[in-house]
Order: C-alpha cells, then structure tokens, then sequence
C-alpha cells in the first residue's frame, strides 16, 4: 500500500509539529508509524525531517527497512508492537530501538542476540488484561533484569486505554511520567494520533503517529489499534 505523496506528507508533518508546538511540546520526537504502507513512506518522512519510524511486524519491517538503507536514507527503526521471542533473531541488524520490551523472555532472547540494545520497557498503566506491557507492580524488576543482561534502557513506552477515555488516558500517562523520572530514564514514548495532546502534557518526549501523517491505512485482523 502506497503511502500519500511526498508534498502530503510533508505538510501533515508540519501540521503535526504544530500541534505538539501548541501543546507544548516543541521539542518531542516524531516516530512517524509506517506500517501498512509501502517504503515510499519511509522516504517521504525522512525527507520531510523526520528521524524516527516505526514499525509493528517483523514480517514487513525487513525487507522494507533494507530497501530503505539500500536507498541511503538515514533514520532510526522502532520496533513498536508486540513482539514474540521466536522473532527477535530476524530483527537483529534492521532495528536499532526496540520499544516494546515487556517480559523477562524477552529480555533475554534481545539480550542474546542483540548484546547493549537500546530499548524501552513497555508499561501496561491501564491495567487491560489484554493490552501488552509490564504491570507497574512489575516494572522495577524488568527494568532490573535489562540492565543486569547490560541492554541500554533509555526509558518506558505506553500505550492509552483502548476506548480512549481522556480521564484514564491522563491518569495512565501520568503513572508512566513518573515512573520515568523515579527510575532516572530519559524517554518517555506515549501518545498517538488521538492523544497526544493528553500525552504531551504529562510529559511525554516522543509520539507514535502513523494516521495522523500518512492517513488511514487498510485494517487486517492482526492489527492492533492505529497510532
């Protein structure tokens, strides 16, 4: 699937920094969520100043992000969705962030075969039973176990309730703020399309946006909800 044309793009993009400047956060990182679209995506966002993508399968962020690189194109690849152990070898060399690191097992196969990874732990602050992420209960001892396995722990990545309610939203950012600054981490990934404003003012430094800068994508069934 196509991503809108380069000029499209590039004029979300603007219209997106300009929401985060009104909602205070001009200095926030963009991690614009390429998945379902083609690397012609990729392109548009890196030439439009973005240095962050995103990405959910591992499936489709392969051979899209090595097409990339062959182009030259320079930018960082998140891995942002939920992630299975048995997938972590096939992803070693094409992700350079993985944001959602929320089990020991995980820990320990991205601390095999990707030694000193940069990654986030992934907080479950909505208490759903079937969203992913750490428990807050539980965080200490991942956080724990990652640095133990010396993976680079820059900082904890959430994701709201999925009804969007503003109320549990705030309150589902807001413990993950601070659980960033007790455990002295830098980056602190919550907020998409719908909510960032929410996001931006408990404190969010860097946003998931994939509808917001390239539109709506086709749904498959495995898809979790759109940044």
């Amino acid at each position: 699937m196509s991503a809108p044309d380069a000029e499209a793009v590039s004029g979300r993009i603007d219209d997106l920094r300009e929401r985060l400047r009104r909602a205070g956060g001009s200095g926030v990182e963009i991690v614009a969520v390429t998945k379902g679209f083609g690397v012609d995506a990729i392109e548009h966002a890196v030439r439009a100043g973005v240095r962050c993508v995103g990405e959910n399968f591992a499936q489709e962020l392969v051979p899209k992000v090595a097409e990339a690189r062959r182009h030259g194109w320079s930018f960082e690849c998140h891995f942002i969705g939920r992630l299975q152990t048995n997938k972590v070898r096939s992803l070693v060399g094409a992700v350079d962030v993985w944001q959602s690191v929320d089990r020991a097992a995980l820990v320990h196969e991205i601390a095999a075969r990707c030694p000193g990874a940069r990654v986030l732990i992934q907080v479950n602050a909505t208490g759903e039973a079937d969203k992913g992420g750490v428990p807050l209960g539980q965080l200490d001892d991942l956080v724990g176990l990652a640095r133990d396995r010396e993976l680079v722990v820059e900082g904890l990545m959430t994701v709201g309730p999925t009804d969007g309610d503003p109320t549990r939203t705030q309150v589902a950012f807001r413990a993950t703020r601070s659980a960033v600054d007790r455990l002295g981490l830098t980056v602190c990934s919550m907020g998409m399309s719908d909510d960032l404003e929410i996001a931006i003012g408990e404190g969010s430094t860097m946003v998931r946006v994939g509808t917001a800068i390239f539109g709506a994508r086709v749904r498959r069934e495995r898809d979790r909800p759109d940044p």
